[in-house]
């Protein structure tokens, strides 16, 4: 299961229906016939996303009037692709991913912020192996162009080493963290939960998290711009809906917890370890978030650190055009 990652998507932007006429690809056709419009939405398997799924099993889009096509990705990228191609409307993402599908030619707007990775990405180490300087002439595995490629390149730099001082091995996530349990590699680069997975090596440790850096790894709910344009209230809708979900969690903790660990394939225990390593939004977070700035608690600030990355690793031709990316006055209408 590929997840969280940095991979190029190509966005098709139109496709040409019969009779010549030019249409969205896989546009909803409910709002031409009079009916209201679906949101067709994605999420997949991280743990600041699931309250989507809460939010569908315990009716709160219809609660808000808006009818949402809530859809499971097994697959992170292909929910990118989904999204770039037109065959969402909207899905929850990195900010990471977002500039990728930007620097592609997709036009996507940032409408909320679903929460921050704060220990849940994580540079994991075999025994022996204390620090990430320690790391110097070792094998490390990552799956190529992730959050967690983007977070060992941060820790490395900040311990004054580059990429060239390890052997990488490039593996998908969950071989990556099998091939360090098994000992073929001597650390490995994972987001939850296959980070449980490689903490099961006897004496392995995290030397680096997501939390040694606040803000690097900002994941949001990214519309189709066109969308957003043509369907404000949908839009409204969808936002104040996550907000509702938020609050019945907090009023409901432990059923809560079942459903998300349910649809994650853990156990609730396992589940609840997640929580300090992810860190869900407050609107009051999230007005701080599109407020621009100078520091990592600003999307403006962590999209221009984000965008340089992508250009110096060759992940993007061009660093992404960012006019028009975020826009806070859905966070900012909620009741």
């Amino acid at each position: 299961m590929k997840r969280r990652s940095l991979t190029r998507v190509l966005a098709v932007t139109a496709c040409v229906a019969a009779l010549g006429a030019t249409a969205a690809c896989g546009a909803d056709d409910s709002a031409a016939d009079g009916g209201p419009t679906t949101v067709r939405l994605g999420f997949s398997a991280w743990p600041g996303w699931f309250p989507w799924q809460v939010a569908e099993e315990k009716g709160l889009f219809t609660e808000n009037d808006v009818d949402v096509e809530l859809t499971y990705f097994d697959s992170y990228t292909d929910s990118l692709q989904a999204l770039s191609t037109g065959n969402l409307d909207a899905n929850s993402q990195t900010l990471n991913d977002t500039l990728t599908s930007v620097s592609g030619g997709a036009e996507q707007t940032i409408v909320l912020v679903n929460d921050n990775s704060t220990g849940n990405d994580q540079i994991i180490a075999a025994p022996g192996i204390d620090s990430v300087a320690a790391l110097k002439g070792r094998k490390v595995a990552v799956e190529q162009g992730t959050v967690d490629h983007y977070l060992l390149l941060l820790a490395l730099k900040q311990a004054g080493l580059s990429e060239r001082d390890v052997t990488l091995t490039p593996l998908l996530t969950d071989a990556a963290a099998a091939a360090f349990v098994a000992g073929q590699v001597d650390a490995v680069g994972a987001f939850a939960p296959f980070t449980t997975t490689a903490l099961g090596r006897q004496g392995s440790k995290a030397i680096s998290t997501s939390k040694d850096f606040p803000g690097a790894i900002p994941d949001h709910l990214a519309f189709d711009a066109a969308f957003v344009a043509d369907h404000p209230d949908e839009v409204q809708k969808v936002v104040q809906t996550w907000f509702d979900t938020l609050a019945w969690i907090k009023a409901n903790p432990a059923e809560a917890v079942t459903i998300m660990a349910r649809k994650g394939g853990v156990s609730d225990a396992d589940y609840q370890t997640y929580d300090a390593g992810t860190t869900i939004f407050t609107r009051e977070q999230n007005l701080e978030a599109f407020t621009p700035g100078t520091d990592a608690k600003h999307l403006d600030y962590q999209a221009n650190q984000i965008a340089d990355f992508l250009v110096s690793t060759e992940l993007a031709p061009a660093k992404p055009p960012l006019s028009g990316l975020l826009e806070p006055k859905f966070v900012q209408a909620v009741t």
